[in-house]
């Protein structure tokens, strides 16, 4: 996936003017992007403080870790269970 242009930042500031009631029109010409996209930023960063965006980031690194970790167990415990059952 391409990343984004804007920073978190930004994008965070573009949904604070869509709750100040500016269109979604009007921000997607401002920022340069569909109208797709400001749905999907308000989707995701809704409601959310730079604080809780950095918690959030942190959250998302450490679930992405623990899912390798998840995976490369699991595929030990397979090797380990093949080696196991050609000893028997």
């Amino acid at each position: 996936m391409r990343p984004s242009k804007f920073t978190e930042n930004e994008i965070l500031y573009a949904v604070k003017q869509l709750e100040a009631g500016i269109s979604v029109g009007e921000l997607s010409r401002k920022y340069g992007v569909s109208d797709k996209t400001i749905y999907h930023w308000r989707k995701k960063y809704d409601g959310l403080s730079p604080g809780e965006l950095k918690r959030l980031k942190e959250l998302e690194r450490e679930n992405a870790q623990l899912k390798k970790l998840v995976a490369e167990l699991s595929l030990d415990k397979q090797i380990l269970q093949e080696v196991l059952s050609k000893k028997l």
